[in-house]
This record gives structure tokens, sequence and C-alpha cells, in this order.
């Protein structure tokens, strides 16, 4: 594999308090990165060195990591098919993502447990995002605030379910949205907890001190924050309250203007911080398509001007694409652009256990980055150091 160095414009390293060079350079050999910083990486090119120049004003920034993404470009994860798989795993370099967490949605169990094995068992195509993990999203959950999963398969927490799960995803699941209030929801944090895997409160109606008990149970995440959960009120802050005030929990957010208004984007931020925001997509089959009929876990979907609905008109995932996410959290939060690539990148990273190789730009991570122009779109985006999204006629 040749090694390559990337020139031009400005580079953002991701990590906290994250380093931007004006002038920068990247350097990738292997498909590692070997350095990162200021002028023209003349130390690191020799004769077989590919040389890439970006424009002057885009920016290179790490790959973006979204730990909760259902599906895009006419695929999904519960179609439990290698092609849905590698559908998915080939489109997301376009939106700049270059790792995710392949996710369920509440279904019969048998259902589910296809999709893990097919996630288990998917090996990853050359030049396309990286499947790091599982996040199982249901069944466990409260059917008062289900949102867009099936009633019909709405389960009680079980540790004895999620242990069958957890064996037959080898390592792969991450973290999983559940209902702390629901019965056995605090044994189940501590299960998962204790397997290395995210409790993540969401679809739920606990109140304050049920949050506070998920907590110290080892709930340590809040699923696409003020969505499908009991809200903030004066005489009862609920889980959103509990998301903001309870230190131990971070959060996800859809910033595409629909999901939630860019003054509670900014709210959120201005609350917990850049260090515990996690910016995701939550993004469904028709991401990357036209308006239309579409479905999401065996209900019909209704796409309208970037809005998924389902027939009764709750939100059913988005059309989101994680570039969008980051030029609207800037929009909206008046957080700088680094602030809002490590909210992308790093953090959720550092939230599943990768960030020793995904999430920044840094010797010895994986050499993979995307180049934004300074509206926010992509140019391209590279996979252990490949060409992954770009046109032919690109570097």
């Amino acid at each position: 594999m040749a090694s390559i160095v990337v020139t031009g414009g400005q580079l953002i390293t991701g990590e906290p308090g994250c380093r931007k060079y004006d002038k920068g350079f990247l350097a990738i050999d292997n498909g590692k990165i070997t350095a990162v910083g200021v002028g023209d990486g003349a130390d690191y090119k020799n004769k077989d060195t590919v040389q890439i120049t970006v424009p002057a004003d885009a920016v290179v920034v790490p790959g973006f990591v979204d730990v909760h993404i259902h599906g895009g470009y006419g695929a999904d994860v519960m179609d439990r098919t290698k092609d849905a798989l590698q559908t998915m795993a080939a489109n997301l370099p376009a939106e700049g993502t270059t790792a995710f967490l392949a996710t369920t949605i509440t279904q019969k169990h048998e259902d589910i447990e296809a999709a893990i094995e097919n996630v288990v068992a998917y090996r990853r195509a050359d030049k396309e995002a990286e499947i790091v993990g599982l996040h199982i999203e249901g069944p466990f959950i409260n059917e008062t605030k289900k949102g867009a999963q099936p009633l019909e398969y709405i389960v009680e927490p079980s540790v004895p379910i999620m242990k069958k799960w957890i064996d037959l995803a080898k390592g792969m699941i991450k973290q999983v949205t559940y209902a702390p209030e629901k019965r056995n929801g605090s044994e189940l944090a501590a299960y998962l907890r204790s397997e290395g895997a995210n409790p993540s409160i969401g679809h739920s109606d606990a109140v304050y001190t049920e949050m506070e008990q998920a907590v110290a149970a080892g709930a340590n995440q809040v699923t696409h924050m003020y969505n499908g959960m009991r809200p903030l009120h004066h005489r009862e802050p609920g889980v959103a309250g509990g998301a903001l005030l309870l230190d131990e929990l971070d959060i996800e957010l859809i910033v595409d203007g629909i999901h939630i208004h860019p003054e509670m984007v900014k709210l959120a931020w201005k609350a917990k911080g850049t260090d515990q925001c996690l910016l995701i997509t939550d993004s469904m089959r028709a991401k990357g398509l036209p308006d239309g009929a579409y479905d999401l876990g065996g209900q019909d979907v209704s796409v309208n001007g970037g809005r998924a609905t389902l027939s009764d008109g709750t939100l059913a995932g988005s059309v989101l694409q994680m570039n969008k996410a980051v030029a609207n959290m800037v929009a909206y939060s008046g957080c700088s652009l680094e602030q809002a690539v490590q909210m992308a990148s790093y953090n959720p990273a550092k939230k599943i256990g990768i960030d020793a190789k995904k999430g920044s730009l840094a010797p010895g991570k994986d050499g993979d980055f995307t180049v934004l122009t300074k509206e926010g779109d992509v140019l391209y985006t590279y996979c252990l150091g490949k060409k992954a999204y770009g046109k032919e006629d690109d570097v």
C-alpha cells in the first residue's frame, strides 16, 4: 500500500482541545497515520508517495463515527443481508463517515438475532466505512414513548435475552437503548456495563429519581436527546432534565433541524459541554434517496421534504447525513468547527472504546479522514489511506 501525504488547506485533529493547522500535513503509510503537523510533510515523502493537495479553503478532519444509524441509501440493518451492510458501508464515506454501529430496531427476537449474526459474519470490503459494532435499540423500552418502534415487539428488560445476544455478537454489542424504569432495568444496565456495553436511556418515561437510580446502576448515555422520552417540566425534570443535569450521562443529538429545535440544540450543548455530546444521524433507508414511500421496522414511512414519518405523523428516524449534522451544529449552537468535529468523531469513538484507532488524526491511528469544503460538503473521504469517496478525477 502506497504512502500518502495530504497538504494544503486547514487540518483539524479532532481530540478535545484539538489542534487546528492552517497549513498542515497528514502522512499515512500502510493504512496508518504516521505524522501530523505544520508544513508540507517533506520528511515523510519518497518516490512512491502519493501527494494529495486539498483546496486552500478546504479542511481535513478525522472520519466521522456514527453510533446510531439504522440504514441509508436503500438499505437497512434489519434487512439482515450482506448486501444491505455493504450498501451502507460503501455509501457512508460520501458524508464523511468512516466507522459506524449497525443499529437494530424493536422486532421479533429471531429477526434481531439474525441481524446480529449478519453483522458478525460481515467482512469489510476495500474502500468502505468500517462496522465497528452493534447498537441494539429496543426491544427493552417503554411502550408509552415508543416513537417509531413497533409496539407489538416491546418486552421487559431481560438479562437472559441480552446474554444470548451478547454471546451471539461475539463482543460487537457496544450500546443498548433501554427504558430503566421498566422491571429489571437496573439489572440490565449493570449486566451491560460488566460486558463493556453502554446502557443508553431511551424511549423512556422515567422520572428524575428513576434517572438517578439508572445512573447508580450503570447507565452512562441518553439516546437521541429530547426524542422518545419524558420531557423537561418545571415540576418534574424527567428523562430530558436528568440527561442535562446528571454528569455521568453523555447525550446523542440528531441535529437535522427537525428532531430538535435549533435553540434546544444550543441548550443541550451549553448544559453538557462539547465533551459529552455525540452527533448521530439515526438515519433510515431513505437517506440519500428521493422523497417517497419507504419502511422502517416493518412499518410504512413517508419521506417528504427530508422529514420521515409514520402514517400518524410520528417521526421515523431521519435522512440526515453526518457532514450536514456537523455544519448544522456549528450554525445552531455557535460552537466552533473543531468542537463539532470532536462531537462527530472523537467523542463517539471514545464512547465505544475505539479511540485508540479512530476518532482523531494522530500517529498510530487508522488513516481515516475526510475533506470538507468551507460550506461543509464532502470533497473526498479516505478509509485506511484509500479513497472511498470522491470523483474519479480527484486526487
